[in-house]
């Protein structure tokens, strides 16, 4: 499950920080169904993806 957590938190900030990193006309095809609700919904769907990694990854953190 930590790595999991991990995985989700990358995920998630890589998905928050590509379209200001990235040229304009980048796109990525496999989080392009996020944006068919809108912007608002796609900010909650990689910050919910970037909470629940952190959660899973801190509560797993001390585990073997």
């Amino acid at each position: 499950m930590r790595e999991l957590g991990i995985f989700l938190f990358c995920a998630g900030l890589i998905a928050m920080l590509a379209p200001y990193l990235l040229p304009a006309n980048f796109r990525f095809p496999l989080l392009d169904w996020i944006y068919t609700w809108g912007q608002t919904v796609a900010w909650a769907i990689k910050g919910g993806a970037v909470l629940v990694g952190l959660g899973l990854w801190l509560s797993f953190k001390n585990r073997p």
